[in-house]
């Protein structure tokens, strides 16, 4: 009894603490891609214009134009990415299914296989086989983790990951063209809030992924800031040779 209650809270840590992050849903490669998308092409867009010495509210049509047709456009991109990409793991199921439907022998045996390569016994292994094979659906997610790396009832949603680019670009790219809205005349505002945020962008993106939240954040700083230079010399280049 008293191994019983020793080995308790180990088992309890173990559950608690043997948890995993969601690395195959629709939402987080968008919701990233799109706010540091959105950070960096409208700063980048909107230094290059005030490279050109163009006006305040050239700038901040600039921005607005630049934060509606970004977020339009990822939105419509990752919509047509994710269901291209769930319209073939359908496809390739229907391939699955069809072959357990036509030759369940055939495929039985491939998952007894299957196992035995993997150190389980030939009677355990094929005893398993038949056993999970009683269910068509049961076969046929199971083929599909081993044969094509998914899991059928855990595909990304094209919505999920439309919805996610588009709000968080859109925020990405509005942090830019705060500051213009609410009254600056000079771009070191816009670029000052953008760099801030880009760096905690990278900041929570480390929170998700367990790296050092400082490196990701000056990583995304120094990308965001050199963009942001390069464009603003050009703006001011060609600026300097139309004037």
């Amino acid at each position: 009894m008293e191994i019983m209650d020793a080995a308790a809270p180990t088992h309890v840590a173990h559950r608690d603490n043997h948890t995993h992050r969601d690395v195959n849903g629709g939402w987080l490669r968008p919701a990233v891609f799109g706010a540091m998308d959105g950070l960096v092409s409208n700063l980048a867009l909107m230094t290059g214009v005030a490279g050109g010495a163009l006006s305040q509210q050239t700038i901040i049509i600039t921005g607005l134009a630049g934060l509606a047709a970004g977020a339009f456009s990822m939105a419509a991109g990752e919509y047509t990415s994710v269901a291209s990409q769930r319209e073939l793991v359908q496809a390739e199921l229907d391939v699955e299914r069809a072959e357990l439907r036509k030759h369940p022998a055939d495929e039985l045996e491939e998952l007894a296989a299957l196992y035995e390569s993997r150190g389980v016994e030939p009677a355990l292994a094929r005893q398993v086989a038949e056993q999970l094979s009683k269910d068509p659906e049961q076969a046929l997610e199971i083929h599909a983790r081993e044969e094509l790396g998914i899991d059928p009832s855990d595909l990304p949603s094209p919505a999920v990951a439309a919805i996610s680019s588009f709000g968080s670009f859109a925020l990405g790219a509005l942090l830019p063209v705060l500051p213009y809205l609410l009254g600056a005349s000079a771009i070191w505002p816009a670029v000052l809030l953008a760099l801030v945020g880009l760096f905690a962008c990278g900041a929570v993106v480390a929170r998700v992924t367990a790296r050092s939240w400082w490196f990701s954040g000056l990583r995304q700083l120094a990308l965001g800031g050199a963009a942001a230079g390069v464009t603003y010399a050009l703006g001011a280049l060609f600026g300097t040779v139309v004037g």
